[in-house]
């Protein structure tokens, strides 16, 4: 993982108690940048966390505002000036405002009326926000949505939902030690920052991050059995979320796109709450990392090698059994060589195939010095 980007997650891991996949989220959808939902109830920290997009990333500029039914366009977008006004014009200081902010958080952005929500959707999807007609191109990289409840169907909202790439729900802590190191916690954990130039090279790299053919297969197979059970996510909406597979991958200090990436899926392809089981059955069916998996078992019996060889060393006349230990091990290390040059943008396989090097050398010395 970049050394930035990880001391960053790791203070805010640090600063907010249970919510890693929160966390993780939000720093995905920065480095992607699409939108991001927080659905819970009051009290989960959904204000608080997404407000540190304001702090971490210096010499950005950042919008916050609640939504009620009353709010009006001027809290979102700008007053009107008068100036402008007097010449039958309607156009908005928008300096200050949601269009000309890198980042926003929208509390209760479901309780936008009609006279916000076309142009906040416009402002969301195109980046562009039409002041007195003129388009202007607006710097937003993220919002950051959150509400306490699912919107209902006949709200007319379903436009606005959909243009939140990543949605996840906030519940309280889980966890009885969580909520116990919270309640004891008395002093904010330092939080690193990184400036705006910073994170546009952060987001420049995420883009070039490589995906792979196993990929695109994969998603067709989790579009495939998505619609067999009646879920249908758009065809853009899977054109997305290639972003946020580059950005997982990225965060996770690697070039290139592995299965395991696809997980993050399983918070973007479900259209209502009732789907969100079956989405994510779907997707971790499918998300199985087996670069992981390999290494897991090859350390698993390498590591029983390892064990058997001090074992026979501790015993007498034991020369033959340490032998067709060493032999086992060369020969599992040969099938470590031979996978990593399959997944050669792996480091793991990297460091695991040291380790056994280095390992069989002692064993080999072992068998010479008997």
């Amino acid at each position: 993982m970049n050394t930035q980007l990880k001391q960053i997650q790791d203070g805010l891991n640090a600063t907010f108690f249970d919510r890693e996949a929160e966390i993780e989220a939000l720093l995905t959808g920065v480095l992607a940048r699409q939108h991001v939902l927080f659905i819970g109830p009051a009290g989960t920290g959904k204000s608080a966390l997404s407000s540190m997009l304001g702090k971490i990333v210096s010499g950005s500029s950042y919008f916050q505002q609640l939504l009620t039914p009353y709010s009006t366009p001027e809290e979102v977008f700008g007053v009107l000036s008068l100036k402008d006004l007097e010449q039958g014009r309607y156009v908005r200081n928008i300096d200050g405002m949601l269009p000309m902010s890198h980042f926003g958080f929208i509390d209760e952005i479901f309780k936008a009326n009609s006279a916000i929500l076309n142009s906040l959707l416009t402002l969301i999807n195109e980046r562009l926000y039409y002041n007195n007609g003129v388009p202007v191109a607006s710097p937003l990289m993220t919002i950051i949505g959150s509400s306490n409840e699912y919107i209902e169907e006949g709200e007319g909202l379903e436009a606005l939902f959909d243009r939140f790439l990543l949605r996840y729900e906030v519940q309280y802590i889980k966890e009885s030690q969580n909520f116990i190191a919270m309640m004891k916690s008395k002093q904010q954990p330092f939080i690193p920052t990184m400036t705006l130039e910073e994170l546009l090279i952060h987001q420049q790299s995420v883009d070039q991050v490589q995906i792979g053919d196993v990929i695109y297969d994969a998603l067709a197979q989790i579009r495939q059995e998505l619609i067999d059970e009646g879920i249908r996510p758009s065809d853009r909406r899977f054109k997305q979320s290639l972003s946020l597979l580059q950005a997982s991958a990225y965060l996770k200090g690697r070039n290139e796109v592995s299965v395991g990436d696809l997980r993050i899926l399983a918070h973007s392809l479900w259209e209502n709450a009732d789907q969100q089981g079956m989405t994510k059955d779907i997707v971790k069916k499918h998300s199985q990392d087996v670069v992981q998996s390999f290494i897991d078992r090859v350390n698993d019996e390498f590591n029983e090698i390892l064990q058997l060889a001090v074992s026979a060393m501790n015993r007498e006349r034991s020369q033959d059994q340490i032998s067709e230990l060493l032999l086992k091990g060369k020969a599992l290390s040969s099938e470590v060589q031979q996978f990593q040059e399959k997944h050669p943008n792996r480091s793991e396989l990297v460091q695991l195939k040291a380790r056994m090097q280095e390992e069989l050398l002692k064993l080999t010395s072992a068998v010479i010095g008997f």
